[in-house]
């Protein structure tokens, strides 16, 4: 059933929330799989903790100074890791011919050349990096049929939907699929008053009743940005036009989402909230392994409840239908204005309302461009974010 040997993995983020899930997976699996390459923006100590623990061959963090720190600290310790830095690093680590796994965590657009450099070398990649493709859809789906890898959705929404179609799936109607149905639990705000919004605080809005995650994709989670850019990447990652998928707001969140074929039946993937399930199908697919999430009791569960989205309440989820129907450009500056957004209400710099009205003036204000390369989508990223930056300014 496994290989004799261990698979290497490389954790591209792995002080984040899925990162540090996919350890307590791998952890469980140790006689099949070894943790070669972690990485971390910022949080060195906790990066050394890991290191510590699992002894990979390389760390990374984006920062010389902080890989400096890392590399005394280890060294103190007695610990051979070798650290690197930057995004040069990140891409070494994650298309390095030992490394046989790479799971996609860091958040952002910081994801987006390690994540690619991953898929062209022909590498098994566990997405959990959505701005990767919401940014450059079209190129990563290229470099995918070029490369022979194979890319797995990490998000628990992708997942379930993968999990609910035939494997390979190479059209949706030749598979028989009359639409997909992605579900969101609608945040924390799903019945706020609209005109309270106004006045919502960042850590209410990262305080979401289901899920426990990083500060920006509660955010966007809040907003319901979060399930508009799983629409922008569900259209990739499955061939669908925008019109051939669905948000259904689902609050319990253990119908991760449904597959509606053309015979009439409606295959759905349930589970408790909780991203060791998607992680641990991922890494062992075909197989199925240990995640070390309970299973779902139904019984106890008693009732699931399915609503359309409110798009008044939450303009965020129109603006990425609007944007993947442009196509182009229009993600990636959608993905862009909305980082900046994000930040700057995390900073106290603009209410959360104004998340999605910043948003819809960048994207007014940008035309469409074709990606041909990677150039242009850092340069569409760039110009959006400039953008962005001065309407925040002028507020």
């Amino acid at each position: 059933m496994y290989s004799s040997h261990p698979q290497s993995v490389c954790v591209l983020g792995s002080t984040g929330s899925i990162g540090v899930s996919t350890l307590d997976v791998l952890s469980r699996h140790p006689q099949q799989y070894r943790v070669f390459a972690l990485t971390a923006r910022e949080r060195v100590e906790a990066l050394a903790q890991q290191c510590r623990e699992f002894r990979p061959h390389y760390a990374v963090v984006l920062d010389e100074t902080r890989a400096q720190s890392l590399r005394q600290s280890l060294r103190t310790d007695g610990i051979e890791t070798e650290v690197l830095s930057g995004i040069e690093g990140l891409c070494q680590v994650a298309s390095d011919e030992r490394v046989s796994v790479v799971m996609a965590a860091i958040v952002g657009a910081a994801g987006l050349k390690p994540t690619l450099a991953a898929v062209k070398a022909g590498k098994k990649v566990l997405l959990a990096n959505k701005e990767s493709l919401v940014m450059a859809g079209p190129l990563f789906m290229d470099a995918l049929a070029r490369s022979g890898a194979q890319m797995l959705p990490i998000d628990s929404e992708h997942n379930a939907i993968f999990q609910c179609l035939p494997y390979p799936c190479d059209s949706l109607d030749e598979a028989g699929v009359e639409r997909i149905l992605l579900t969101g639990s609608g945040g924390p705000f799903r019945t706020t008053d609209p005109a309270a919004l106004e006045r919502v605080t960042p850590e209410e809005a990262c305080n979401h009743p289901n899920w426990s995650m990083g500060r920006k994709i509660s955010v966007d989670s809040a907003t319901m940005m979060n399930k508009g850019l799983e629409f922008i990447e569900a259209c990739y990652l499955f061939r669908a036009a925008p019109a051939d998928i669905q948000v259904v707001v689902h609050p319990q969140s253990i119908v991760h989402s449904m597959v509606q074929y053309r015979d009439g039946s409606l295959l759905a993937q349930m589970g408790n909230p909780d991203m060791r399930t998607p992680i641990a199908h991922a890494l062992a697919f075909p197989q199925r392994i240990d995640s070390g999430v309970a299973a779902l009791d139904l019984i106890a569960q008693g009732r699931l409840d399915f609503e359309a989205p409110d798009e008044v309440r939450f303009p965020c989820l129109r603006l990425a239908r609007e944007a993947m129907e442009a196509g182009g450009s229009a993600p990636t500056t959608l993905n862009a204005a909305n980082e900046v957004a994000v930040q700057a209400f995390l900073d106290g710099a603009l209410p959360f309302t104004g998340i999605a009205r910043v948003i819809e003036k960048v994207m007014k204000s940008t035309a469409v461009v074709e990606l041909t390369d990677l150039d242009a989508v850092e340069k569409a990223d760039q110009k959006a974010r400039e953008l962005a930056v001065e309407m925040l300014a002028a507020l």
